[in-house]
Formats: structure tokens, C-alpha cells, sequence
């Protein structure tokens, strides 16, 4: 891949990036962003990831568009590419068209489907540990891509993947972010009213992701190798995942970031750990995290997020203004009251916002214009990756430090299922150290 110049995570590149990649978190219509594909042109997409995220991610992109196919399926297990293929195959049997020699199980998965030259649209949904290698290759082939949030798991593939987030503007290539709330009706509305300034200047945030695990572990079969058991349970690997700061609440980290109309931090600390996750199965991740960033002009965010059972449940967002307060609660309402007890709430029209990621999307490929929000998806990423660290290692870490650390997690050389993979050991604050 021809590599671009200026990639680097740097403070300048984030607080500079392009009014096109930030246009999406700031105007009230969404710009209708290909590759010239025209107007009746059938738009082929391929699926990499075939859990359920991946598979909604599929069923979103064809009905974003009345002349979309799905023509190919790639996964690393053949039992989680069957059943994604026939639940898409029942829910949409007219747009799944995909023949058996177009469905690739494996880890090369992804170069297969990159060699087929009558793919458009790429839908990235593999685990996160993945996504840097898979965009590049997505990119290097000329393919348009959806990749789900977040891009990477540590500091050096956010740069992979940011490298080839350039190289994707340079070819005209359209990249989705997984960020699905910055495509949400009443989100929308409340941060454009934010950004200008009815609750004032914003000082402070505080975001909350408490709730239980998504899934259980599930137990070893005799015919699993490391990898395989690890990627199994995937959610439960640092290295795969990210933990699930990274990759679960990373959502409420954006939407910090959004409330602070993507500006950098400048530092991080946090308190973090595991409590009800003490057995084995759990890998090495953490249940919660409690995270306070730092911003430019005595600015706070402050996130709390775990996964835990048995617990208080809350996903909500406050925004606190020098004039008033504003409130998210996830799924539910935006509101906010000012110190002079004027109060505004969200009544309009409710949809679906993955969906809505998705129509934008694909009405940008229609009209030669393609929406690249890869800056931004990299951006977040890293904000998030900044806190666990601060949380693994229990000492303040800076934007820079976080951003030119050396922390690649992800194993060395050619992966394959059977390979003998040590489970890491869980971190440990004020023992683990900064890398």
C-alpha cells in the first residue's frame, strides 16, 4: 500500500481533522457521499464477521438500497457463516444471492472476498484485533467499507488503520463508522442545539455503560486450538477485543468526544479492575472501569462503565454547560434544562439508527461523493484505548504518551487455529507497567 503522508496520531492531526470526516456529527442532513456508481448500478456487498452484529450490519446495508446484493460471506468458523447465511437468507431471500463457492470460512477469509472484483461494499465485522489488517486490505483493492467501532485494540493499529483511512480519501473510497449514535435522530438534534451554545459552554461530562455481560463464556471443545478458544470467546481477550471499555463503551466515549466536538485529551487516569470475573474463562479482561479525561481548559469527561451481574443497570449521558445541563438516556430521550428553567426535550420523528448509518452511506455511493468517517472512528478508538490503559496500569497517562506507545497486542507472526497461544494474565494497577 502506498503509505500518505502526515498519518501520525499526533495532537495537530486530531484537532485538524477535514470538515468532511466531521460534517456527519454537526449538520442536520446527512451528505449524500462512490466511486461514481450509478444511479441503477447493483451494488454487490460482502459480509467479514458473521456474528450478529455483523449479520444487522448486512441486513441494514440491503435495505439501505433497492438495487443492493449480498454476494459472499467470510467468517474463520463455517458453523457462524451457516447460520448468519440462513437467517439473511429467510430475512431477505431475494437480495441474498450467494453462491456456495463465495463463502469463505478462514482466516484468509478476507482476501478471498478482497479478490473478487465484482464486490463494491465490504462490511468489517470480524473482532476487533482484526480491523487494521482488514481495511488495508479492503483499501488496497479498491472496495468501499462499513467497519464497526472500534478500529483496533492498541495504539499502533489505530495507525494502521489510519494510514489506510488515507489512502482511502486518496482512491475516493467510502468508510463507515460503526458509531451509530452520531446517526441518531434525537442525538443529532441535541448536540447541534449543544454546539450552539444553548447550554452554554460546555465544562463537563459524564457518560455511564453499566450493565452485565453480553455472553457467557463458552466452554472448550477438545477440537479447539488457543486461537481458536480465544477467539471464540473473543469479548474476553484484551488483545482481540480491546476490553470492553474499547469495544462496548466506546460509544459512550463517544459521544463524549462529541460533546467536546472532537477535541484531543490531554491526559487520563482511572480506577479499574476485576471483582465478579476472577475465573480463568474470563480471559484477562477487566468488569469496570471508572475514567476521568482531561481536556484543554480545565474541561472534565468522566466515564463509568462495567459488566457485571446482578448489578444496577444505567446507559446515559450528561452534558454540563455554564448555562444549563443536558441529558441522553440511551435508546429513550435527549433533554436538557437551563439555569433559567427554560427545558427543551426530543419529540420528533424516532428511526432506527443503524439503519439511518446505512441509508446515508449507501445514498453517498449513489451520488459519487463517498462519507469516509474513518478519522473520526480512529479518533474515539484512541480515547478509549487511553483510558484502559490508565485503568491496567493505575498511573496517569497523556494523549502522547497513549498515542506513541509501543503496545502491540496482538500476537506475533502468522496466526492459524491450531497454533499454542498462551491465555495472557490480567493486569494489574500499579503493577503493570506502561509500554
Amino acid at each position: 500500500m502506498n503509505q500518505p503522508e502526515a498519518t501520525s496520531l499526533n495532537r495537530r492531526l486530531f484537532l485538524s481533522r477535514s470538515a468532511a470526516a466531521l460534517a456527519v456529527s454537526s449538520v442536520a442532513g446527512f451528505p449524500a457521499i462512490s466511486r461514481g456508481a450509478e444511479n441503477n448500478k447493483l451494488l454487490k456487498v460482502a459480509l467479514v464477521g458473521c456474528g450478529g452484529r455483523g449479520s444487522g450490519a448486512a441486513g441494514q446495508a440491503m435495505n439501505a438500497d433497492e438495487n443492493v446484493q449480498l454476494v459472499a460471506l467470510g467468517d474463520a468458523f463455517s458453523d457462524r457463516l451457516e447460520s448468519a447465511y440462513n437467517n439473511l437468507k429467510t430475512t431477505e431471500p431475494e437480495k441474498v444471492q450467494i453462491e456456495d463457492k463465495n463463502k469463505f470460512v478462514g482466516l484468509d477469509a478476507i482476501d478471498k472476498i478482497c479478490a473478487m472484483k465484482e464486490v463494491d461494499v465490504v462490511l468489517l465485522a470480524s473482532p476487533p484485533a482484526f480491523r487494521p489488517e482488514h481495511l488495508q486490505k479492503c483499501v488496497e483493492a479498491g472496495k468501499h467499507t462499513f467497519c464497526e467501532k472500534p478500529c483496533a485494540t492498541d495504539a499502533p493499529g489505530v495507525k494502521r488503520f489510519l494510514e489506510a483511512t488515507a489512502v482511502a480519501k486518496q482512491k475516493g473510497l467510502g468508510l463507515l463508522s460503526g458509531f451509530c449514535y452520531r446517526f441518531a435522530n434525537g442525538e443529532r438534534e441535541f448536540f447541534k442545539r449543544v454546539h450552539a451554545g444553548e447550554i452554554g459552554d460546555v465544562r463537563a461530562v459524564y457518560g455511564a455503560y453499566m450493565g452485565g455481560s453480553p455472553w457467557a463464556p463458552k466452554a472448550r471443545k477438545e477440537s479447539w486450538g488457543d486461537l481458536e478458544y480465544q477467539m471464540r470467546n473473543w469479548i474476553y481477550q484484551t488483545w482481540l477485543s480491546g476490553d470492553h471499555l474499547v469495544e462496548q463503551a466506546i460509544h459512550s466515549v463517544d459521544k463524549m468526544m462529541w460533546a467536546f466536538q472532537d477535541a484531543t485529551p490531554v491526559r487520563a487516569w482511572s480506577v479499574a479492575g476485576r471483582q465478579q470475573r476472577v475465573e480463568a474463562e474470563f480471559g484477562n479482561v477487566f468488569d469496570h472501569f471508572g475514567v476521568v479525561y482531561e481536556f484543554e481548559g480545565s474541561r472534565m469527561g468522566t466515564l463509568f462503565c462495567r459488566q457485571q451481574q446482578g448489578v444496577w443497570a444505567d446507559s446515559s449521558e450528561r452534558i454540563f454547560g455554564t448555562k444549563g445541563t443536558g441529558q441522553i438516556v440511551a435508546f429513550r430521550s435527549q433533554s436538557y434544562k437551563l439555569l433559567d428553567g427554560t427545558a427543551w426535550k426530543y419529540t420528533g420523528e424516532k428511526s432506527d439508527m443503524y439503519q439511518n448509518e446505512h441509508n446515508a452511506f449507501f445514498a453517498s455511493l449513489r451520488a459519487g461523493k463517498p462519507l469516509n468517517m474513518g478519522e473520526q472512528l480512529a479518533h474515539s478508538t484512541m480515547v478509549g484505548i487511553l483510558g484502559r490503559m490508565a485503568g491496567y496500569t493505575g498511573q496517569v497517562v497523556t494523549w502522547e504518551e497513549a498515542v506513541n506507545s509501543k503496545e502491540d497486542l496482538r500476537p506475533a507472526g502468522p496466526l492459524d487455529l491450531k497454533m499454542k497461544l498462551p491465555a495472557p494474565t490480567p493486569a494489574m494497577p500499579g503493577r503493570t507497567k506502561f509500554v
